[in-house]
C-alpha cells in the first residue's frame, strides 16, 4: 500500500500544509494510507484528518517513519546534515545553484533518498500542476506597500505576523496607508499566477500598476522604466537567461524606486534578476535597506503565503490533490518527470 506521511513543518512562521482533510479523505478512499503528524503550528486543525481516516503520529517523527513512506512537507528540513533515506515531497530550492541546495542534494545522495520537488511537478506542457503563486503575489505586494508606508513616516517596516484572512490583511493595510497618497507599482510577470495576485492586491488598495510580462522584457534590458516607479514587484522565477531588472547601480542611479518586492525571492541564485541584495528577509525584519539616501528597501520573504495560511493551504491542496492521487505509480506522469529532474541534479554533487 502506498503510504503518504504528512510531516509537521519545522520552520518558524510556517503554518501551511499541502493536504487538506477533504483531500486526505479522498486519498484514503483511493487506498492510500495517510499518516499525519501532530503539529503545534499547523493552521488546519488535526480533527479533520482524524475524521478522514488518517493515522496520527507525533510531531517531527518523520525520521522514524517506515522506510517505504513518502514524506510530504512544504518547506525546509532541519539543516542537521543527516543523510536522507526516505522519498520526500517538498520545496527543495536545490536546482539553481543555491549553496544550501547543494548540501540538501548531498544529504539525499548520502542516504539514498529521493526528492520530488514541488516546484518541478509539471504536466506534459511543463506547467506546474500546483502553486502557491497567487497568494505569494498577494502577500508580497501587501508587504511592499507596508515597506513604502513605513518609509513615508521616516522608518523601516517592522515585524509582520499572519492574519486570519485576506479581508483582515486588507483592513490592516488600509490603516497603515491612511492619510497617505498612493505609489505607482510596476509588476514584471504580471500575466502569471504570482503577478495576478500582486495586481489584485494593488487594485484593492488603489495602487496604479504598470503590467509587464514576456513581451515587454524580450529585449533583455536594460529597463530604466523600473526605476521610474516607486515600487517594483518581481514575479518571475530566476532561470538561465533571465534578464537583469535591477542592476547593482540602481542604488545610486537617479530613481523614484524606493521599494523592491522580490516575490520570486531567489537572491542566492546566479540567475537572480535583482542585483542590489544577496539574502532573503524574514518575518521579524521584512525589509532590508540597501541604500539610505534616497532609501531603497528590499522585501524578500520566501514563504509569503504563510501570511494567510488557511486560504493559501486550502487553495494549494486542491490544486495538488489530483497528482497525489497518482502516487501509486511514481514512475509515470508528474512524479516520473520530477524523479528525472532529481536524478539529473543529484548526479552533479
Amino acid at each position: 500500500m502506498t503510504h503518504l506521511w504528512v510531516r509537521a513543518e519545522q520552520r518558524p512562521n510556517e503554518e501551511r500544509v499541502g493536504l487538506a482533510p477533504e483531500g486526505a479523505a479522498a486519498l484514503v478512499k483511493a487506498g492510500i494510507r495517510v499518516t499525519v503528524e501532530r503539529s503545534s503550528v499547523r493552521a488546519i486543525p488535526l480533527d479533520g484528518y482524524v475524521a478522514a481516516g488518517c493515522d496520527i503520529a507525533e510531531e517531527n517523527h518523520w525520521p522514524q517513519a517506515p522506510a517505504d513512506a513518502i514524506v510530504f512537507g512544504l518547506k525546509e528540513l532541519p539543516e542537521d546534515g543527516t543523510p536522507l533515506s526516505h522519498r520526500h515531497i517538498m520545496f527543495g530550492h536545490a536546482y539553481k545553484g543555491q549553496p544550501a541546495g547543494r548540501v540538501l542534494l548531498q544529504r539525499f545522495k548520502a542516504g539514498g533518498g529521493t526528492l520530488y520537488d514541488l516546484e518541478y511537478l509539471v504536466n506534459e506542457d511543463g506547467r506546474r500542476v500546483a502553486a502557491f503563486g497567487y497568494w505569494a503575489g498577494y502577500a508580497g505586494a501587501a508587504l511592499s506597500l507596508k515597506c513604502w508606508a513605513a518609509q513615508q513616516h521616516g522608518s523601516i517596516a517592522g515585524p509582520v505576523r499572519k492574519v486570519p484572512s485576506k479581508d483582515a490583511l486588507l483592513a490592516q493595510l488600509g490603516d497603515e496607508l491612511s492619510g497617505l497618497g498612493r505609489p505607482r507599482a510596476i509588476i514584471i510577470g504580471a500575466l502569471g499566477r504570482v503577478g495576478t495576485g500582486a495586481a489584485d492586491l494593488c487594485e484593492a488598495m488603489g495602487v496604479a500598476v504598470t503590467k509587464w510580462d514576456m513581451a515587454e522584457t524580450a529585449s533583455g534590458g536594460p529597463f530604466p522604466e523600473v526605476l521610474q516607479h516607486e515600487i517594483f514587484l518581481n514575479c518571475i522565477l530566476a532561470r538561465p537567461g533571465c534578464p537583469v531588472f535591477v542592476p547593482a547601480s540602481a542604488k545610486t542611479d537617479a530613481r523614484k524606486l524606493t521599494v523592491i518586492g522580490d516575490i520570486a525571492c531567489d537572491p542566492t541564485s546566479d540567475f537572480s534578476p535583482i542585483k542590489v541584495y544577496d539574502r532573503a528577509t524574514d518575518w521579524d525584519a521584512p525589509a532590508l535597506r540597501v541604500h539610505d539616501d534616497p532609501p531603497l528597501d528590499v522585501t524578500a520573504i520566501d514563504n509569503l503565503p504563510s501570511l494567510m495560511p488557511v486560504e493559501s493551504s486550502e487553495d494549494y491542496a486542491a490544486q495538488l490533490l489530483p497528482s497525489l492521487l497518482t502516487l501509486t505509480d511514481l514512475q509515470a506522469g508528474v512524479w516520473g518527470r520530477a524523479k528525472v529532474e532529481f536524478d539529473r541534479h543529484v548526479a552533479g554533487v
